[in-house]
């Protein structure tokens, strides 16, 4: 007789499909809150890295929405569920925080993970979330 416990299974499985969902919505929110903060940089230097860092998340969404997709058979409807401030400064601000709650987020989604190529994706992509806040705090440490 075989002792698999399904509701345990369904339960990892729909939380895992939910962390992925709130993830799809971060990174969609990001990428358009970047193309902003982008706009109202005072400088090309600091426009040219804010978009590369918007190229990230634009990847990092892709990697989403195929494991979404993998998980649940179907496409996910992205909504932006962060405004983004309307001064650079307060953009700056924003993304640094936001950037350093979406490490620890990814990570405790890698910790979490069962598959073992996720869990590696999910963990570079975290560096890659760290390495945006550092960016974000070295211009906001320069305007202020």
């Amino acid at each position: 007789m075989y002792n698999l416990n399904y509701d345990d299974w369904y339960r990892q499985n729909d939380k895992l499909i939910s962390d992925i969902e709130k993830a799809i919505n971060g990174e969609y929110s990001a990428i358009s809150c970047y193309a902003k903060l982008a706009n109202m940089a005072p400088n090309q230097v600091e426009q040219k890295q804010i978009l590369e860092i918007r190229n990230d998340e634009i990847r990092h969404f892709h990697h989403f929405v195929q494991i979404y997709t993998n998980l649940t058979g179907r496409q996910p409807k992205p909504q932006i569920t962060e405004n983004c401030p309307n001064t650079y400064l307060q953009g700056l601000e924003f993304a640094i925080q936001d950037e350093q709650k979406t490490v620890d987020f990814y990570l405790e989604i890698s910790d979490e993970a069962a598959d073992a190529s996720m869990k590696e994706l999910l963990r570079r992509i975290a560096a890659d979330e760290q390495n945006h806040a550092v960016w974000f705090l070295y211009y906001f440490v320069k305007s202020k």
